[in-house]
């Protein structure tokens, strides 16, 4: 014969597996979120140092094909050569108006570092590393595992997290281990709320809710391994900076290749 505690204990049983695999699905949406957010970093640091190192070398390989057509074309005097020059210097950035000038050369604390090499001369300073360090990225893990906002139960507890993770997240955007250790050492100071098991209808709410938010990551997870810089950075996740100083050396290579061949042009003039 089934005792009413017996009834009740097993009835229990369903609950706390539920409970469990919502624990479960936290922890592992959250692993999955430091990923894709490690990577997210990791490509918006790439594309910015790719186009500070290399942006110049392109502009100058396409400065250099222009002038090759335009060489080619003179020598020629055929319409088919005039207007593949025409349009090889159309795409060229024209020169820019008064209004123009200072576009992409200043922000709210005056010219940037690159522009105020060009104008002054001086040696610009060095680019930021491709990616945080090691210790940066170790505190920013540990960090986003314990004051992950979808661990709040309490509406509250969880704009405070939210709130929190803002900052964290920018001080790894910018590789700040100073800043990591002292928001490190906030968490660690302040409140930490218990977790309230909700009913069986939340619990299975919030599987729901986790299910949608780990396919918005994977479709964000898929843009940034599909775009282009997202595919560079794959080729060499571990030593990016080879990576640039690599495709710096074909750029260059292909420089010397077309200043050979304009120069060839213009002998024959």
């Amino acid at each position: 014969m089934t005792t009413p505690e017996a009834e009740q204990g097993g009835a229990a049983r369903p609950e706390e597996r539920l409970e469990r695999a919502v624990r479960a699905a936290e922890q592992a949406l959250i692993e999955y979120e430091i990923a894709v957010e490690t990577f997210r970093v990791e490509v918006e640091n790439f594309s910015r140092l790719h186009e500070q190192r290399l942006g110049p070398v392109y502009t100058r390989l396409e400065e250099l094909e222009a002038r090759i057509l335009e060489a080619r074309a003179a020598r020629t005097g055929d319409a088919g050569d005039r207007r593949l020059a025409d349009e090889a210097r159309a795409r060229l950035m024209p020169i820019p108006g008064v209004e123009e000038l200072l576009h992409g050369w200043m922000d709210g604390d005056g010219l940037f570092p690159e522009a105020a090499s060009m104008l002054t001369g001086r040696e610009v300073r060095p680019p930021q590393r491709v990616r945080p360090g090691e210790e940066a990225r170790r505190l920013y893990r540990e960090l986003a595992r314990k004051a992950h906002p979808d661990l709040a139960q309490e509406e509250d507890e969880r704009g405070r997290r939210e709130e929190f993770i803002t900052r964290v997240n920018a001080a790894y955007a910018r590789g700040d281990e100073a800043a990591l250790r002292e928001l490190s050492e906030e968490w660690a100071a302040g409140p930490a709320p218990e977790r309230r098991p909700g009913p069986a209808e939340e619990l299975y709410l919030r599987l729901e809710w986790l299910d949608r938010r780990k396919e918005m990551l994977t479709l964000l997870a898929r843009e940034l391994e599909d775009s282009a810089i997202g595919a560079m950075l794959r080729l060499a996740p571990d030593d990016p900076d080879r990576l640039l100083e690599e495709i710096g050396e074909q750029l260059a290579a292909q420089v010397r290749e077309r200043e050979a061949e304009l120069a060839g042009l213009l002998e024959q003039d």
